[in-house]
């Protein structure tokens, strides 16, 4: 346990948050955290680790909030158990017990979860099969992968075909190992350095590429029946849930309005677009910030006020 204090770049990132590896069944939780109130778990996507929110985070803390930075099981400096056939163990059931094992070590019983993109079927998982611990959830970027799957498209194909590729066996890792730098084109600039060190450093090792792609291929497998069984026992999100998405990435390009889909699967669904590209948590940290504190501030008074610019399910 410590705190973090490596950095090039002028004040290092998370200043004065703790940073620990808990171990949890089946591997480690490495995250970060500070600040006091009301506790937020902030999930990251592919391929990041959870260095992205070194933007957002702080602002959180500041704001009143005990914020938990973790990377995703797998992901980074999070250990997770060997692949298997049916790609069980880094399914987002999975991952999301092991998050809550290192939350309930931290002795967080009730809290929210935020998630970006691959985090954010995490943070679904999480509030679907755990009501009475997650007390609201926010989904960034994403659409349940069922719906993606049965609106498959040409255009979806030609801009998503990652998805399918990374389903394929080892091939993949041999694509990317062979050169990360050229496969994933991170920006030192855009990402702030230290976020780029730590993402760089994870992206060449062939532990941290091979968890990330069984997380998609779990996702076209065990995530997909898990979702289907949700939608045919009829069993929904009853947490509030924010949806918010990049108008500058595809989502809403290729799907229209994902409230209308999220709708179907949660009872009380409100959200918009946040003016960013895909990576919003390093793109538009204030926005994002506002948005999330507002509807986290709320706690879970019935009936609190929306964020303006918010529009609530009818």
């Amino acid at each position: 346990m410590g705190v973090d204090d490596s950095g090039e770049d002028g004040a290092p990132i998370f200043d004065g948050f703790v940073v620990e590896d808990i171990a949890v069944p089946g591997g480690t939780v490495h995250l970060r955290r500070a600040g006091s109130g009301p506790v937020v778990l902030l999930l990251h996507g592919h391929p990041r680790t959870g260095s992205t929110w070194h933007r957002a985070a702080p602002r959180l803390a500041a704001l009143g909030f005990t914020v938990v930075v973790p990377d995703l099981p797998g992901y980074g400096a999070s250990l997770a158990p060997d692949p298997t056939p049916d790609h069980a163990p880094h399914s987002k059931r999975a991952s999301s017990e092991r998050l809550l094992a290192a939350m309930h070590a931290l002795g967080h019983e009730r809290f929210a979860v935020v998630g970006h993109d691959r985090g954010s079927y995490v943070a679904f998982r999480m509030a679907m099969d755990h009501p009475e611990t997650v007390s609201r959830v926010a989904l960034l970027d994403c659409i349940p992968i069922v719906e993606h799957l049965e609106r498959i498209t040409p255009e979806f194909a030609a801009q998503w075909w990652h998805w399918f590729f990374f389903a394929q066996p080892e091939t993949p890792e041999r694509v990317i190992l062979a050169d990360p730098d050229g496969w994933y084109r991170g920006d030192p600039e855009a990402m702030g350095a230290q976020n780029h060190a730590e993402w760089r450093e994870a992206m060449r090792s062939p532990r941290v590429v091979r968890a990330m792609l069984e997380d998609y291929r779990a996702g076209l497998t065990v995530d997909r029946a898990d979702e289907e069984a949700d939608r045919a026992a009829g069993r929904r999100l009853t947490q509030p849930l924010l949806v918010l998405w990049s108008t500058r990435d595809d989502l809403e390009q290729l799907f229209g309005d994902p409230l209308l889909i999220w709708r179907d699967w949660a009872d009380d669904a409100r959200g918009h677009g946040i003016d960013s590209g895909h990576h919003m948590a390093e793109e538009a940290p204030g926005e994002l910030t506002d948005a999330l504190a507002a509807f986290l501030g709320a706690g879970t008074t019935e009936g609190a006020a929306v964020h303006p610019g918010v529009h609530s399910a009818p």
